[in-house]
């Protein structure tokens, strides 16, 4: 029985591979989009990259994937550089790890699961499959809060640097630089700017592409600002001064709205767990009292 899970969930897991090179195609775009984002970041990892680093695991399972002539699907590209992973090998990892936590999970449950096997194999292979995207979701909505966060000083570090008369550019630069310990993951965004234009993409084209990176409405609105104050000229120091104020306010306004909502949502806890201690503290002694006394009447 043990063997028979065992070779399906390897049949399994060769049928994802098969389903994952079927749907992949050989698309250029994606490709260079690979190549241009994990370019950032490429010098700066090599000082720290060990011998048995990830890369370095899933090198055989990028040259597979380049043999039967498969390249990650844009979307996923595009999810993993929205998750802050813009190296070629992520994409090979996300992938690897897609079709292997399936077969780990089938054969744990193989070895360790005595009752309802078939049960929990499938639930343990569905599991395994969707525990990549969900970690992958999880990444980007964490990564999203924190550039969220961390806008309103950035502006207002780039008004002061240009306000000490840097220009724009050298500004995002300046800051990016200042940022790498306290915000990381905007300073990626805001150096992947400043290596977009050195590459030959227009100002307002990399400004953009942060924008689409990223994800997040208040970049985009902050993006949409500064396309705005290249095309009309107006001063982009005060345009940044009052933009951070309105993402306070924003932020603020937001912090009220959850503060008012706590009300309602402590009526579920105070009646399903406060009430009834409550009822039990102060009610039950008297009702074992009323009880007692009755019952000496009776006799």
């Amino acid at each position: 029985m043990n063997l028979l899970i065992i070779a399906g969930g390897i049949g399994l897991a060769l049928l994802f591979f098969a389903v994952f090179l079927f749907f992949s195609r050989t698309s250029r775009q994606s490709e260079l989009l690979t190549q241009v984002t994990s370019q950032a970041y490429q010098d700066n990892e090599a000082a720290h990259r060990g011998r048995f680093s990830a890369e370095t695991l899933t090198k055989p399972f990028g040259y597979v994937r380049r043999v039967f002539g498969g390249t990650p699907s844009p979307d996923i590209v595009r999810r993993l550089m929205l998750g802050g992973y813009r190296k070629s090998y992520h994409a090979d990892t996300f992938l690897v790890s897609k079709l292997v936590l399936p077969v780990v999970a089938g054969v744990g449950v193989a070895f360790f699961v005595k009752n309802s096997v078939i049960l929990w194999f499938v639930i343990a292979v569905f599991v395994g499959f969707f525990l990549p995207d969900l970690w992958l979701n999880y990444s980007i909505n964490k990564r999203r809060e924190s550039i969220r966060l961390a806008l309103p000083d950035t502006l207002d570090l780039l008004a002061i640097c240009m306000e000490a008369g840097l220009g724009l550019d050298q500004a995002i630069v300046r800051v990016g630089q200042e940022l790498r310990l306290s915000h990381p993951a905007l300073s990626e965004e805001l150096l992947q700017i400043n290596l977009e234009q050195r590459a030959g993409n227009p100002r307002v084209g990399a400004w953009r592409s942060m924008a689409d990176r990223v994800g997040l409405e208040g970049v985009r609105s902050f993006v949409n600002m500064l396309v705005q104050t290249e095309r009309f000229g107006t001063p982009i120091s005060r345009s940044l001064s009052v933009f951070s104020d309105a993402l306070r306010t924003q932020r603020r306004q937001q912090a009220e709205e959850l503060a008012a909502k706590t009300t309602i949502k402590l009526i579920f806890p105070l009646v399903l767990f406060i009430f009834p201690s409550i009822f039990i503290v102060t009610l039950i002694p008297a009702i074992i009292t009323l009880i007692k006394t009755f019952s000496t009447f009776g006799r």
